[in-house]
């Protein structure tokens, strides 16, 4: 839904399983409905919509996707922006790294991304942009030496050149602007602000805008005009929470770097402080979070630098002395402090008070994607978790 006429407002459907179109469409069905009622009874709703890549082969088939936009315009729902990151199943199975796969150095990922945007343009109302979020490349832990990465980047530059020109077509055919939302997160490619301009300015805007301006007979200047335009960051709160990145910075550096903010997902990660509380009490509640189907890197900074333990169970089997730790598990965003442990709300809080000063971004989608490997304790009903979330946020703009 649109807030404060700037803001399009909704949360991401990668909670719900959807490794086929019938599958995603049953839990569509069943849970949309009920959240617009909770949250945006009046008005209408849009959805992030989540495809893995057989979903989205199948509602190409036949007329799937025009019935599709059938249903969403006779609930009151429209989609504006998508979850192009994992290409697989989601749920119910062990995702870990291979989240990643395939990689921005495959034809793959390059087939289903492009079939996503073609589905986008033409689920996306007319006069607004689009815009699907997508993996920070590869996964760094694939890639052994300084070498394999360099090549990593380069191939997926080259890639995303073919990104650029197609979006360009598709606005110059339909009218409709849309872009790429490139996802930094811990143990990517790209995981902070630092590797996500160096990757732009070194890898990107030099091989991207020389395929570019030759395969389009353009100038320099107007393909890396088309790279500035098409490619842009997905700003997940958790993931920036994880880098110890503060909010009005990050957005800062990509202002003087021209990089647009093409969607920012309100996520909230662990926050696990050892204070006066006794530890072993702390060290209990960090191991109730400690599950099997994703991946869940913890983070500590000491001295300026950073470091990224590739998993939450190493954290718990070395048990070592601590001052801070963060955890990528997205917990949900209206908690502040819950069983002898914290959360990065106040990353969230930061970031909604820079949006009031300067609306660097109009796509706003909660990701909260772990309801179903919560501790029991925090679980309730999907649909109200869901709302619950939303109407949280809503207070904040």
């Amino acid at each position: 839904m649109l807030v404060n006429n700037t803001f399009h407002y909704t949360y991401c459907t990668n909670i719900h399983g959807g490794e086929n179109w019938e599958v995603t469409l049953k839990n569509l069905k069943e849970f949309v409905p009920t959240i617009k009622k909770e949250v945006a009874a009046a008005v209408p709703f849009g959805l992030g919509l989540r495809l893995s890549n057989k979903a989205s082969e199948e509602l190409q088939l036949g007329d799937t996707l025009v019935q599709f936009k059938h249903w969403l315009d006779a609930n009151g729902l429209y989609v504006f922006t998508m979850n192009g990151f994992p290409y697989g199943n989601f749920h119910n199975e062990i995702v870990k790294d291979m989240v990643h796969a395939p990689d921005w150095t495959t034809n793959d990922r390059v087939v289903y991304t492009k079939r996503l945007f073609d589905q986008l343009a033409f689920l996306l109302p007319e006069e607004q942009e689009g815009g699907i979020s997508t993996s920070p490349i590869s996964y760094k832990h694939w890639h052994a030496s300084e070498d394999d990465k360099v090549k990593v980047l380069e191939i997926g530059a080259k890639n995303l050149a073919s990104i650029v020109m197609h979006l360009s077509k598709l606005e110059a055919t339909t009218g409709k602007y849309l872009h790429l939302d490139i996802e930094p997160e811990p143990d990517g490619m790209l995981e902070n602000t630092p590797e996500f301009l160096s990757f732009y300015q070194e890898y990107l805007l030099p091989i991207a805008g020389e395929i570019v301006q030759k395969e389009s007979g353009i100038s320099k200047v107007k393909a890396e005009e088309l790279i500035y335009r098409h490619i842009t960051i997905c700003y997940d709160i958790c993931h920036f929470s994880l880098a110890y990145e503060e909010p009005e910075d990050t957005f800062l550096k990509l202002k003087k770097a021209n990089i647009k903010v093409g969607k920012i997902q309100v996520s909230s990660a662990l926050k696990i402080i050892f204070d006066d509380k006794p530890h072993d009490a702390i060290w209990q509640s960090l191991s109730n979070f400690n599950e099997e189907t994703y991946l869940h890197q913890v983070t500590e900074k000491v001295n300026g630098v950073v470091t990224v333990y590739n998993d939450l169970p190493i954290i718990l089997e070395q048990k070592k002395e601590h001052t801070e730790l963060r955890a990528h598990f997205h917990v949900p965003i209206f908690l502040e402090a819950f069983d002898n442990l914290l959360s990065t709300q106040d990353q969230i809080l930061k970031v909604m008070e820079y949006l009031k000063r300067d609306a660097i971004c109009n796509h706003i989608e909660v990701e909260t994607y772990t309801w179903e490997v919560l501790p029991k304790n925090l679980k309730i009903p999907l649909d109200k978790s869901i709302s619950r979330e939303l109407n949280w946020l809503l207070q904040k703009f």
